[in-house]
């Protein structure tokens, strides 16, 4: 499973609500732009992850340093976790500047990471699972961004699902159960909709409380990166389920 942490700050969705007295048509053009800011870089952090993946698939390396023995692999594999980290933690001491280098570096060392998908899985069954991924996580998003319903009580219980989720892969990785593994990706999807739909609104009623701060653009990064990871959990969950192997 791709590194998942609790990147959330600030108030639960419903604080976010009370901007009466506002400019309510300039907030909304400011929404707007800040959630596409949002999207062009979770979506631009996604399509270099893949480039990065599949040229390191492609040059060899990938199967020399992930397959055979060395240390270097458990570094690659643990990097993302790494800069996770650092962003969730620092952010609020981080400028922007160098939050969006990290963004960037975090975005690198996973395409690293994950291009062993390349060597266990059909181009075709990636290509196929990718889009499929893609027109849920827009659906998932779009429902997050538009609900009327307050989704700030099912933060708790998400990120819950995921502790027990990462403890079950954990246990799997020493029974070697395909029947496990198979119940572990369909909750994997399932919990990472769910947070699709969660993180989106959450990013959205994050908006009114930063704008016109300097935290504006750091707030931005660190949205775009849950909904990274929630994408790219979603993907993996679902290739593992849908995916063809070489």
């Amino acid at each position: 499973m791709a590194d998942r942490f609790d990147t959330r700050f600030g108030a639960p969705p419903h604080a976010a609500t009370d901007y009466a007295g506002r400019d309510v048509t300039g907030y909304d053009a400011g929404l707007r732009k800040h959630m596409l800011s949002v999207y062009n870089y979770m979506a631009s952090g996604v399509l270099w992850t893949g480039i990065v993946a599949l040229l390191f698939a492609s040059s060899g390396m990938a199967f020399d340093i992930m397959v055979g023995p060395g240390i270097l692999k458990y570094v690659i594999m643990f990097s993302p976790l790494a800069f996770v980290m650092v962003l969730s933690f620092g952010i609020h001491r981080l400028s922007t500047g160098t939050a969006q280098l990290l963004y960037w570096a975090f975005a690198t060392v996973m395409g690293l990471s994950m291009s062993t998908i390349f060597l266990v899985f059909t181009g075709e069954s990636i290509a196929a699972t990718f889009f499929a991924t893609a027109a849920a996580f827009a659906s998932l998003s779009l429902y997050g961004y538009t609900t009327k319903r307050d989704l700030s009580g099912f933060g708790t219980f998400l990120i819950m699902g995921v502790v027990g989720l990462l403890v079950a892969m954990i246990v799997n990785m020493f029974m070697q159960s395909e029947a496990m593994m198979y119940v572990i990706s369909v909750i994997g999807v399932l919990l990472f909709a769910g947070l699709t739909v969660y993180d989106t609104q959450r990013i959205k009623s994050l908006y009114f409380q930063v704008a016109g701060t300097d935290f504006l653009g750091k707030a931005a990064i660190m949205g775009a990166l849950s909904l990274y990871l929630d994408f790219v959990n979603m993907f993996t969950f679902l290739l593992n389920l849908m995916g063809s192997r070489d």
